[in-house]
């Protein structure tokens, strides 16, 4: 199975002049979108809680959550994320996905959107 990923312009919600863009992986597995230790610096965001995390090998870890705006394809949105550590990739995660109202067909590599419920 081939890696999907795109660009993602990530900005302080405080603050729209601190922003960075990178490619992330897009990975239906993780709940969050995670921003890597450097990219958490340069924006000097700041954790709202801590969340424990359980990984697919099953080790146990725990981040600090925070709040960013994601700019994608002229979309832009606030969504929790991850505050990663040093050696974290630059995750897109499903929630982050799933608000624009788009989906990944991992099989195509390629994200569609998806149709939306309410109830």
């Amino acid at each position: 199975m081939g890696l999907t990923q795109v660009s993602l312009k990530i900005t302080n919600p405080k603050d729209n002049n601190k922003f960075v863009q990178d490619d992330f992986l897009i990975d239906s597995g993780a709940s969050y979108t995670v921003l890597p230790q450097r990219m958490v610096n340069k924006l000097k965001l700041k954790p709202s809680w801590t969340q424990k995390f359980s990984l697919a090998d099953g080790k146990k870890i725990t981040r600090d959550i925070g709040s960013a705006v994601i700019e994608f394809r002229g979309r832009k949105m606030a969504t929790p994320v991850v505050l990663g550590l040093k050696h974290d990739s630059p995750l897109l995660g499903v929630i982050t996905l799933e608000s624009f109202g788009l989906s990944l067909n991992p099989f195509q590599r390629k994200i569609y959107e998806t149709k939306l419920m309410l109830a």
